[in-house]
């Protein structure tokens, strides 16, 4: 970890060029399963001071309809990269944005429907994740977030048999996603920024900072050079193939409050 900084020092020069804040959600905007009213007001503080937030999260489709509705936020990416929607307040119009078509998605959907009664039976104590229903293109199994705690070991088996089975894993703070196809957090990061603002990732990355917790965000971790992991990322960082930038010294939400406020303080 000697390469990795204490977000104190992330100078002030370079804080101040970030236009784009982009945040998992699950451990890194939420401490213990639930939304803290300063992260939240994190989110409206840096929308009033003129950044483009954008959540970047695992979560299903149905919950990012509601996000980029109620929340103070510009876009949001979902289920790992399987789409992102954005939604105009003045239009009153959604756009909704998946990297398959909608018979594709069914097709992949079946295929996940059979391997989840397969992991289900070779991996006791693991269920599906509560909010299984509302996803469009991935399978979320759940090992942590309302089941009890399963060994890394269990971990390890959900993740090989999702690949056995030709699906891409990764894993997260609370589940293993999978899903059939080629996407990740940041390839439809990419499209977002193309397609709703114009512009090349790679031409504006100086002005992004990313902020997460796990390794599924290590696309992000290794693309952005102001990435930024919360303090509870480190018991993960011997298993994230790319690691943040700069930690936090709070935990969840409370190591994205401290980004916010360095961030809003580089401005003014």
């Amino acid at each position: 970890m000697a390469d990795i900084r204490a977000l104190s020092t992330f100078s002030t020069q370079n804080r101040s060029q970030i236009r784009y804040v982009l945040t998992d959600i699950d451990d890194t905007l939420t401490t213990h399963g639930r939304l803290p009213a300063a992260a939240y007001a994190a989110l409206e503080r840096l929308e009033a001071a003129g950044f483009r937030v954008i959540p970047i999260t695992g979560r299903p489709a149905g919950w990012c309809d509601l996000i980029a509705r109620f929340w103070p936020v510009d876009a949001i990416v979902g289920e790992n990269g399987a789409l992102y929607m954005r939604y105009d307040r003045q239009a009153k119009k959604m756009t909704r944005r998946f990297f398959q078509t909608e018979a594709e998605r069914a097709a992949a959907r079946a295929k996940l429907t059979a391997l989840s009664e397969t992991i289900l039976r070779e991996v006791p104590g693991t269920a599906l994740a509560s909010d299984q229903q509302y996803r469009e293109c991935d399978l979320a199994v759940d090992f942590c977030e309302d089941v009890p705690p399963l060994p890394q070991a269990a971990i390890d088996r959900i993740v090989a048999l999702f690949e056995a089975a030709g699906a891409t894993a990764k894993v997260s703070s609370i589940h293993v996603n999978g899903w059939f196809g080629h996407w990740d957090k940041l390839s439809m990061t990419r499209v977002l920024f193309e397609e709703c603002y114009g512009l090349d990732l790679d031409a504006v990355r100086d002005q992004v900072v990313f902020a997460g917790d796990s390794p599924n965000d290590a696309p992000m971790f290794g693309y952005f050079p102001y990435s930024v992991g919360v303090a509870n990322v480190r018991p993960f960082l011997d298993r994230i193939a790319a690691k943040p930038a700069f930690i936090a010294d709070g935990e969840g939400g409370s190591g994205f409050v401290e980004l916010a406020d360095a961030l809003i303080a580089a401005r003014t």
